[in-house]
């Protein structure tokens, strides 16, 4: 009796590509129609306008202050609302103890969290692109200066797939009905507490998505306005979470029952390299610093063509010494004019009075832990056309100053500056000096000396040409120090 012979084994069908990504794209497809994310956008919407749009509305019509601000506060309010969503879509099929009903499908299991995770992610950025693109139109409507700031927003997109799968995983990995909630506050506090412990300008810290230029500096409208916005810390921030979203996804196919050999080979090679380019990327962001024009530089990702100064043609007052501000700030320009008009009549046309008034831009320097030092970057010149560079008060560690606050503030140390460098030689002033600067102010009760001050009350009693006339004829020996209280009129 001669064995029969062996079937053949049936052979295995092999999709081909094209098919593979039809096969793929419904999968998404379906996906896309029943995510949770998809009931999280009119939530997400109305968190975006009520803690980020309204807050960088609030800001003057500037690039750099809106398009930072509203980096920060898009992450905010991104953080907790996607990392949930996608935290309730991973623990799908683990709550509804689905887990050995799908073993036998076709697609394997990383393949299937893939598709969840990526409609996920879809419709979160869908979301981010809508709100972020409302506040960049409604900016560039009110008229603000140069091109809109892309940086902020690449990063506040690439932090999206990032919290998607820091929820996804965690909803995979600890399927409950407890689990999203619970991750959505634990992204939020980390964020928010990680900030806390940025110290100086060398912080490893800076990495955060939250961070979108000196942490202690803020809200700051000098910078990035003479200079380039630097892409160095962005660019940085960009490694990190792409790392921390391939290392993320790849967790998810390193388990037996996630798919083949050759599948959790590629998912441990994408953990490691994730895990690589994320750690790069935060050793890059503690070397950066504080650079003069209130950026962060990154050494190795610093191009040297960005500290190049932009040119611009500044916007003019028709007062009796022109007041010229950045166009950027042009806004601003009735306002300082007419907060420093009184002054200005007071010294134009004599000796050693500037012929212009221009703002200057800003020079930051790092100073012990989270201070700052904000000066001007160049001093004022003299000679036969003198002009007077002019520092508008900066926004550091507050919120920004209403028309009121600014305009008192030129008044009182713009006014004083300019007065000053008409009536003293810069060495140390005198009390004759003093008094007649007091009395241009209007500022005569305010000085602490009684002699002081009742010179200043007497020289300000004069007519306006009476004292301009004095000035003219004493100016130099005033500034020289050789005019005594008792010499004044």
């Amino acid at each position: 009796m001669t064995a029969a012979p062996a079937a053949p084994a049936p052979a295995r069908t092999v999709l081909a590509p094209h098919r593979r990504l039809a096969a793929a794209g419904r999968l998404l497809r379906l996906e896309l129609r029943r995510n949770a994310m998809l009931w999280m956008l009119p939530l997400t919407a109305a968190l975006f306008w009520l803690v980020s749009y309204r807050q960088s509305m609030a800001y003057p019509p500037l690039w750099n202050v809106r398009a930072m601000t509203m980096q920060t506060g898009a992450v905010s309010v991104f953080a907790p609302t996607v990392v949930g969503a996608a935290a309730w879509t991973g623990s799908r099929e683990g709550r509804h103890g689905l887990a050995d009903l799908v073993v036998g499908t076709a697609r394997p299991r990383w393949a299937r969290q893939l598709a969840a995770w990526a409609a996920t992610t879809g419709w979160a950025v869908v979301a981010y692109l809508g709100c972020v693109g409302a506040g960049y139109v409604a900016t560039a409507w009110q008229g603000a200066w140069g091109g809109p700031l892309w940086w902020p927003a690449v990063v506040g997109a690439a932090s999206v797939p990032a919290f998607t799968a820091l929820g996804f995983v965690a909803g995979a990995l600890r399927p409950s009905r407890f689990t999203p909630p619970l991750v959505a506050v634990g992204a939020f506090l980390a964020l928010e507490i990680g900030v806390q412990f940025i110290h100086g300008d060398q912080s490893y810290w800076q990495i955060s998505p939250l961070v979108a230029g000196p942490w202690e500096i803020g809200p700051d409208e000098g910078a990035a306005i003479f200079h380039p916005y630097l892409p160095d810390l962005p660019i940085t921030q960009v490694i990190f979470l792409a790392g921390l979203t391939a290392a993320l996804l790849g967790v998810l196919g390193l388990p037996t029952g996630a798919g083949g050999r050759r599948l959790r080979r590629c998912a441990a090679a994408g953990t490691a390299a994730g895990l690589l380019a994320a750690g790069t990327a935060v050793a890059l962001a503690g070397t950066g610093r504080l650079d003069a024009h209130g950026m962060i530089s990154i050494p190795a990702l610093h191009d040297p063509a960005d500290e190049r100064p932009i040119r611009y043609t500044p916007v003019c007052s028709h007062t009796s010494i022109p007041v010229c501000l950045h166009p950027a700030h042009a806004f601003y320009l009735p306002v300082v004019a007419d907060a420093l008009e009184p002054v200005l009549n007071e010294v134009a046309g004599l000796p050693g009075a500037p012929v212009r008034i221009e703002q200057a831009a800003a020079k930051y320097q790092q100073g012990p832990d989270n201070t700052v030092e904000v000066r001007a970057d160049s001093p004022s010149s003299s000679g036969p056309m003198p002009v007077f560079h002019l520092l508008l008060p900066n926004q550091l560690l507050g919120p920004t100053k209403t028309t009121r606050e600014l305009a008192a503030a030129v008044a009182t140390d713009g006014g004083r500056a300019i007065v000053a460098s008409v009536v003293d030689a810069g060495r140390k002033t005198s009390p004759a000096q003093q008094a007649v600067v007091a009395a241009i102010l209007n500022t005569n009760a305010a000085e602490p000396d009684p002699e002081i001050s009742a010179a200043a009350q007497r020289f300000a009693a004069l007519p306006v040409a009476a004292r301009r006339a004095w000035l003219r004829e004493h100016l130099a020996a005033l500034r020289a120090g050789h005019i005594s209280l008792a010499q004044l009129p």
